[in-house]
């Protein structure tokens, strides 16, 4: 895709959507030089999402759709697959903080 990607106003959009704040939602931009085009995408959106009980499959499709729909309102097609995982099991280091 060649097409300008404004990650800042989709952060937001997905944030809105989560009800979550840019800090623990990352929005990462990796240009590839070839893919597999099955479903002619401009961007492909892999999303990885804490299982909470009201993230039912309706919610989360649902969500899923506002997001395309974001996407879409940038004018690009966006392929979106959402996975979600159970807090216990998941683990995260972040850098250390330097306290200068």
């Amino acid at each position: 895709c060649t097409k300008a990607i404004p990650l800042r106003p989709l952060q937001k959009a997905i944030c809105d959507v989560f009800g979550t704040s840019p800090k623990t939602t990352k929005l990462l931009h990796a240009r590839v030089d070839e893919w597999t085009d099955e479903f002619s995408e401009d961007v492909y959106v892999s999303i990885r999402a804490k299982a909470t009980p009201d993230r039912t499959r309706e919610v989360v499709s649902d969500n899923m759709a506002r997001i395309q729909k974001a996407f879409a309102d940038h004018d690009l097609v966006a392929n979106v697959r959402l996975e979600t995982y159970v807090g216990d099991h998941f683990f995260h280091l972040p850098p250390k903080i330097d306290e200068k």
